[in-house]
């Protein structure tokens, strides 16, 4: 039986309905499985968020020491619990993985998932922020462009800022929509991202770059001084330009992450 033919035998068998608002799309693509375990290996514990079939999954028990899977599902649950019923090396949690000290359940796990479309970002985000090092996920390919870019490339957004900040990231490869149950209306891509021994640039409050930067690319039309005036005086922004040499009238994506850093420590200091 191939992966195809399995997968809409689990999903008969349990009477399963994928779940648009928790973004359930079920791969099936050997290829495109295999490849987003590509580095898992008998020392790892894995955290897979977002498991639902198990065809992930099973393929990670096979390959690592132990298997946490994180699902908000509590119909896939039960579904987990009884496909691997034998298996020692898995734990499931039904939780929102935004809800759970990471730090706690699996401190040096890696992430190796295929994400719910919807979350990405703000899953991405939480894992950095809480110091996971290594993430191998499948998400959208529009959205694994703007997170693998640089700062002022034309796909960057916030999010690519925070990532390059902390991380080095790449896709791996694509993964075309014909490959999940039902089929997605956009493209996919395997992304890995490693998280650096130190940020990329050094700044005296993170919080203040990191709101600086989701406050421009809220406003991105605008020039960063009006985009950037909400953070402090409009004066006071000016004078920081200027003694920086930044153009008021650019655009803020024009901004490398060394300038955003920057203004912020002038920010701080002033």
């Amino acid at each position: 039986m191939n992966l195809y033919d399995e997968t809409k035998y689990i999903i008969n068998k349990y009477n399963v309905y994928p779940n648009k608002k928790l973004g359930q799309n079920f791969l099936f693509d050997e290829e495109a499985l295999n490849l987003i375990a590509s580095d898992v290996n008998k020392e790892d514990t894995i955290l897979e968020i977002g498991p639902g079939l198990g065809t992930l999954t099973s393929i990670l028990l096979e390959k690592a020491k132990k298997v946490i899977t994180v699902e908000l599902d509590p119909k896939m649950c039960e579904i987990l619990r009884t496909r691997f019923i034998a298996y020692k090396n898995l734990e499931i949690i039904n939780q929102d993985i935004l809800s759970i000290d990471i730090n706690k359940i699996a401190s040096e796990a890696k992430v190796v998932a295929n994400l719910p479309y919807y979350i990405t970002t703000s899953i991405i985000t939480y894992l950095l922020e809480n110091h996971v090092k290594d993430i191998t996920v499948l998400i959208q390919k529009e959205v694994a462009e703007r997170i693998s870019a640089k700062p002022g490339e034309k796909q960057a957004g916030a999010i690519t800022y925070f990532v390059n900040y902390c991380a080095d990231c790449k896709i791996i490869g694509n993964v075309g929509r014909d490959c999940f149950i039902p089929s997605p209306n956009v493209d996919s891509s395997v992304v890995k991202i490693t998280r650096l021994k130190e940020p990329r640039v050094k700044v005296k409050d993170e919080k203040i770059l990191f709101d600086l930067i989701k406050t421009n690319f809220t406003k991105r039309r605008k020039t960063i001084l009006n985009s950037l005036s909400s953070m402090t005086e409009k004066e006071k922004l000016r004078g920081i330009l200027a003694k920086l040499n930044i153009d008021e009238d650019i655009r803020g994506e024009e901004l490398t992450l060394e300038q955003y850093a920057q203004i912020a420590d002038l920010i701080k200091t002033n």
